[in-house]
């Protein structure tokens, strides 16, 4: 008779032991994303979240680049090749510093060197990606716009032939690191359906002021593109993007990070309040020993391992060539609920002390508010899965 192994104690960072189904490359992975956050990013969040600004984001880039964060899934070109678990425990680590951070990353290799990765030409690739995976060179992906946001196909910018030249007329709206990008990748209407094309910084016509006065992301770099007869060669097309098929791949590639990242997020929240708990005192004794508190606590922590047992779930699933974006859907949709539940209730706990940016529960929380609508809103998610599931299409 085997006798049971006896089981390690109670972790109340790991209730769930699922540190266990990591393999050591992963907790690697995940250690020096989590070193480099706390020596980088937490030190300095709370100022520049406060002045709404990212001082030293192209050294950070360059940083992110040394420690292979950016273009992480991808192949060749300077890039990694890292796994997806890899990816999403990156992301996890990157956004319970800040989701800016999270999003400098996610929109730098999950968009905009994506794109280029999966639909560019050879030429393209090299030109492009070395310099993106080693952070030299930042981009940006342009696919929503101020009165186009969950229905991308009817985009106003267009491109349209002149000799073997396009010419780019729009504008694009809530661009992540649009003014100090070196290239966005840009979408487009044309005669011939959507393409996406690639436009380096400095081209005639074509600026990216920054967006001011955010109460949310204020620790990021958010722009406008704005294309005045834009004028590009004819090998600035993306060959491989056909249709609109192609930006929501890279679409869905980029929430999967924000199914992890929201999750980091949630934690840095929880791990807040179970330490406030423990120390704030009133009525003679640690909050943490009062049923109501206990309660919360609990709560949080079930539905943040959950949540991190689904992210685990769908990356071991792409991994393996087998995540549909249906469940890219479920993940995002879930997640990002559950995350911003739990910021506010870590803000009950902490009482007033939670608005403070002395805490990082309320910069999370307003945060959050931006990542539940961006790459997909609530509403659209829900479609997605509702028509997976009834076989009826409702978006329209």
């Amino acid at each position: 008779m085997t006798v049971p192994a006896k089981p390690a104690p109670f972790d109340p960072d790991d209730p769930l032991g699922l540190d266990e189904l990591l393999a050591p490359d992963e907790l690697g992975v995940r250690d020096t994303m989590r070193d480099w956050a706390a020596a980088r990013i937490l030190p300095h969040i709370a100022e520049w979240y406060e002045q709404g600004r990212l001082p030293g984001i192209r050294e950070l880039a360059r940083e992110l680049g040394s420690i292979g964060a950016l273009g992480m899934t991808l192949t060749g070109y300077g890039c990694t090749g890292a796994s997806a678990v890899q990816y999403g425990l990156a992301c996890l680590e990157l956004e319970a510093a800040d989701s800016g951070i999270r999003s400098l990353v996610s929109v730098q290799g999950s968009l905009a060197m994506y794109a280029i990765h999966r639909y560019g030409s050879e030429e393209q690739r090299e030109r492009w990606l070395p310099g993106m995976a080693a952070g030299e060179i930042i981009g940006c992906f342009g696919l929503t716009e101020p009165d186009q946001g969950s229905d991308p196909a009817g985009m106003r910018t267009r491109a349209r032939r002149d000799g073997s030249d396009w010419v780019l007329d729009g504008r694009k709206m809530w661009i992540t690191n649009g003014s100090v990008a070196g290239v966005a990748v840009v979408w487009a209407g044309t005669d011939e359906g959507i393409r996406g094309f690639l436009v380096p910084a400095g081209t005639p016509g074509f600026t990216a002021p920054e967006i001011h006065h955010k109460w949310s992301l204020r620790a990021s770099v958010t722009s406008e593109l704005v294309l005045d007869g834009v004028r590009l060669p004819a090998d600035a097309v993306l060959p491989g993007a056909d249709g609109l098929r192609a930006p929501l791949g890279c679409l869905n590639h980029a929430r999967y990070g924000i199914v992890w990242g929201s999750m980091g997020a949630a934690r840095s929240s929880f791990a807040a309040a179970l330490a406030y708990s423990r120390t704030r005192e009133q009525f003679g004794r640690p909050i943490g020993g009062f049923q109501l508190t206990q309660a919360k606590l609990a709560d949080m922590a079930v539905e943040l391992h959950k949540g991190l047992l689904l992210a685990h779930h769908l990356g071991r699933r792409m991994d393996a060539g087998r995540l549909r974006p249906e469940q890219v859907s479920f993940g995002k949709l879930n997640n990002v609920r559950e995350a911003i539940e739990i910021c506010r209730t870590a803000r009950t706990i902490l009482g007033a002390n939670g608005i403070s940016l002395e805490y990082p529960v309320m910069r999370h929380a307003t945060n959050l508010e931006s990542v539940l609508t961006y790459e997909g809103t609530v509403e659209m998610h829900q479609l997605v899965l509702g028509k997976a599931l009834t076989g009826q299409d409702a978006f329209r």
